[in-house]
C-alpha cells in the first residue's frame, strides 16, 4: 500500500515522500498515528502543493540542530557512581543517567536521542553521541567519577 508520510520517520522516509508499506502497518499504525496519508490522487496533489514549505522546515530544523550541536560541544556532564574492585561501577551509567544529569543544567534532551552503544560500567572520561536530527549528530563529554 502506498502513503505519503506526514513527519520524518527514521525507519521509513522523510515528510512527504511516498513509501511502499504493507497495509496492515498503514492501516492499524500509520493512519491512525498521524504519520501518513494514503496516496490517492488528491492527497498527492495537496502534498506537491506543500513541498516547498515542507523543504523550508527541514532546512530551518537542520540548522536548527547543527545550531543545538554546537552548543553542545562544550558540555561536561560529572556523574558520581558507587565504585567496587577494579574501578567498576556498581550496577551503570546509562542515557536516562545522562539526560537526568543535563536536565540538572537546564539542558533538556529526550534520552532515546543520547546514543550510547551499551551502558557505562567502569569509571573514566566518554564521548556520548546525542542525535539531534536525522542529518546531525553532536556530541557531550561525560566525566564518571568515584561517588558515595
Amino acid at each position: 500500500m502506498k502513503v505519503i508520510l506526514k513527519r520524518d520517520l527514521d525507519d521509513l522516509g522523510l515528510e512527504g515522500a511516498i513509501v511502499n508499506v504493507k497495509e496492515g502497518y498503514a492501516r492499524n499504525y500509520l493512519i491512525p498515528k498521524g504519520f501518513a496519508l494514503v496516496a490517492d490522487n488528491r492527497n498527492i496533489q495537496l502534498m506537491e502543493m506543500q513541498k516547498k514549505k515542507i523543504e523550508t522546515n527541514r532546512i530551518k530544523a537542520k540548522e536548527d540542530a547543527e545550531k543545538a550541536a554546537k552548543d553542545l560541544e562544550g558540555i561536561v556532564i560529572t556523574i558520581a557512581h558507587k565504585v567496587g574492585e577494579e574501578e567498576k561501577l556498581f550496577g551503570s551509567v546509562t542515557s536516562m543517567d545522562i539526560a537526568d544529569e543535563m536536565e540538572k543544567k537546564g539542558i533538556s534532551i529526550d534520552r532515546k536521542k543520547i546514543l550510547l552503544e551499551k551502558p557505562i560500567k567502569t569509571l573514566g572520561e566518554y564521548d556520548v553521541p546525542v542525535k539531534l536530527h536525522s542529518q546531525v549528530t553532536g556530541s557531550i563529554k561525560v566525566m564518571v567519577i568515584a561517588g558515595e
